[in-house]
């Protein structure tokens, strides 16, 4: 397997060399597993013959854009951005813009496309996420969904697989990317690697999240959140909900789905799951007590979710 991995300035740093070093530990080790496997090979491309990340560590780049289509896979990091307005402005930099019109040029047939963190914003700009499932860092999640609302997102998964396109999580979900890879071409050489490096698994995202961190402009989705979380120990009924905030149960569906990519009920479990949780760990309240606090009149019924969350994360 020949991978390209795409690196322009200003690129995350450690997603850049976690990538690098599992991918040439896996190379390293595949002999040791299975003598069969074929070579994992590594080359960076990139619009310079030399780029520097976030890290200040200096790359020399083997092969131009152009090339891209000449690898079996082509991963696209980090852009060294944190926030939406610093990613939109990183997306039209000249650089990006020679990334995003290489990666427009491949052919779905031979060539895999692999992004974590906002690298996912710079294939999503080709046009190829349309109707295609894809997951990004969770705290960019509503600006992904802005700027590319046929894509279905999914913030808890850390990584997704959809046809050739392979997308992963926050920064360090480059570690969970590269393992992804390795795994396409031996899990048992996957699991090798990850024992060697010490890297558990960490199928999601959803442990990580803060939904009061989640950034949306959506008025009614606001007001709705500040309405159940003044009201999480009461039941919750989306009609009577919607009715208070003088909006209709479709709309308030709608809207909430958009912003946060999850149903209105999903979303109240969730903030329920996040206050018990903190409950848990600042109070000295029973099982039962917190359940009650929380809306839930049993603490098995609190029990049963936050089993069925850990299984997810």
């Amino acid at each position: 397997m020949r991978i390209g991995l795409i690196a322009i300035d200003g690129c995350f740093g450690s997603a850049v060399a976690s990538v690098i070093d599992i991918v040439r530990v896996a190379d390293g080790a595949r002999g040791d597993i299975d003598p069969r496997i074929d070579p994992i090979e590594l080359a960076i491309l990139g619009p310079k013959r030399r780029v520097t990340t976030t890290a200040s560590m200096t790359l020399s780049v083997d092969h131009p854009l152009s090339e891209s289509g000449e690898f079996d896979v082509v991963v696209v990091p980090a852009l060294g951005t944190l926030t939406a307005a610093a990613t939109n402005d990183a997306l039209q930099s000249r650089d990006a813009r020679s990334v995003i019109a290489s990666l427009g040029r491949l052919d779905d047939a031979t060539t895999r496309i692999a992004a974590a963190c906002t690298g996912v914003f710079a294939v999503a700009e080709t046009g190829r996420m349309h109707h295609r499932r894809a997951t990004t860092s969770w705290f960019l999640g509503p600006e992904f969904l802005k700027r590319y609302p046929t894509v279905a997102l999914d913030l808890d998964t850390m990584v997704v697989v959809d046809g050739n396109l392979v997308t992963a999580g926050a920064a360090f979900a480059h570690i969970d990317l590269a393992l992804s890879l390795v795994r396409s071409t031996s899990p048992d050489l996957a699991q090798h690697v990850a024992k060697l490096l010490v890297i558990d698994e960490r199928p999601s995202q959803a442990a990580f999240v803060a939904y009061e961190h989640l950034r949306h402009e959506d008025p009614i989705v606001v007001e709705f959140e500040r309405f159940v979380r003044a009201r999480l120990d009461e039941p919750f009924n989306v009609a009577f909900v919607a009715q208070s905030l003088g909006t209709s149960r479709r709309t308030l569906e709608r809207r909430v789905r958009a912003a946060l990519n999850l149903t209105p009920l999903g979303f109240v479990q969730r903030l329920r799951i996040e206050r018990a949780r903190h409950l848990s760990a600042t109070t000295d309240l029973t099982s039962a007590e917190i359940a009650l606090r929380v809306g839930y009149a049993n603490a098995e019924t609190l029990r049963s979710l936050l089993r069925r969350e850990r299984r997810r994360s």
